[in-house]
């Protein structure tokens, strides 16, 4: 059967990409940024992950303002990197996984989620600089990778919550595939961040890592943050983070924190990145108690005879 192994987080600058693509990652601005992740690549490497699923938001590549589904799983066998104004970045098509990801849309869809179908779709900044981050930069990224894109642009996004169900919907189906896969969900977007307007700029940092220990020990809490706080507090794209609670409701509820790595600025953004592994116990986070209960130890000859006297 297949499992859900991980989930990984993390921001999609699109400056971020171009500085790969244009070979800046050792500059002073950037060299920080790269450097925090170079874990995160050792992780993945050794991780091997069957598949990933990638929730993320489009960035009218794929979609435009006459077209905003709320959720939209690729079912496609391929997705071409779109042109987002300077050209396709140089990054390798990424390969779908048709059967696992029509069968989530078959499970998610029974289950009252009303996911946009599609065959044919384009992925932008949003999907391939997570998987730079990661993954490196490939000839061929390393497995396939089943892009869900959110609409958090057009008023109004989905909430935090009704994300985070999502993820337990994904969660339910991926266990119910025959097929022996290792998932791992990625959560892209964020952190805080606002790129227009008299807050443009605006960067809130205890938000942020806030936001990074909700995630990993009160997801459920987290969740139910409404959409003016993020506004309030992370900047009109902060609303970006929604999209992190699909990943953290996809596993376990209660995880082992990996790696956590944050930094500011990337562009005009807050870089936070986390991993969070599935297969966390209660007994194997706590040894199991010892009994409290004394054996009683046989009498010697002596000591019983000393005990027959006293009664004497």
């Amino acid at each position: 059967m297949a499992k859900i192994i991980a989930g990984v987080a993390s921001s999609h600058v699109p400056a971020i990409g171009a500085a790969i693509d244009n070979g800046q990652t050792e500059e002073p601005y950037w060299k920080r940024v790269f450097a925090g992740f170079e874990k995160s690549k050792q992780w993945m490497a050794e991780t091997k992950p069957d598949v990933v699923i990638g929730i993320y938001n489009d960035h009218a590549s794929a979609f435009s303002v006459e077209l905003i589904p709320t959720f939209a799983l690729g079912t496609a066998a391929e997705f071409p990197p779109a042109d987002e104004g300077w050209g396709p970045r140089p990054v390798p098509v990424v390969k779908g996984h048709p059967k696992l990801a029509s069968h989530i849309a078959t499970s998610a869809i029974l289950d009252g989620f009303d996911l946009t179908i599609v065959n044919k779709m384009e992925v932008d900044h949003g999907l391939t600089v997570p998987l730079n981050l990661v993954f490196g930069s490939p000839s061929e990224w390393p497995c396939p990778v089943i892009p869900l894109a959110v609409n958090v642009v057009q008023y109004p996004p989905p909430t935090g919550k009704r994300c985070f169900d999502l993820g337990r919907a994904i969660r339910k189906a991926v266990a119910s595939y025959p097929e022996d896969l290792r998932v791992v969900m990625f959560g892209t977007g964020g952190m805080s961040h606002q790129i227009s307007g008299p807050r443009a700029g605006l960067i809130n940092s205890k938000f942020d890592k806030a936001f990074l220990d909700g995630l990993t020990k009160n997801p459920k809490a987290l969740a139910a943050m409404p959409h003016i706080e993020y506004m309030r507090e992370a900047g009109a794209e902060g609303i970006e983070l929604v999209m992190w609670h699909v990943m953290r409701g996809a596993l376990d509820d209660k995880v082992k924190e990996l790696y956590r790595f944050y930094t500011v600025p990337a562009s005009n953004t807050a870089v936070g990145h986390i991993i969070l592994q599935n297969g966390v116990t209660s007994a194997a986070r706590k040894p199991a108690k010892k009994s409290s209960k004394k054996v009683a130890k046989p009498a010697t000859k002596k000591k019983a005879k000393a005990k027959a006297r006293k009664a004497a």
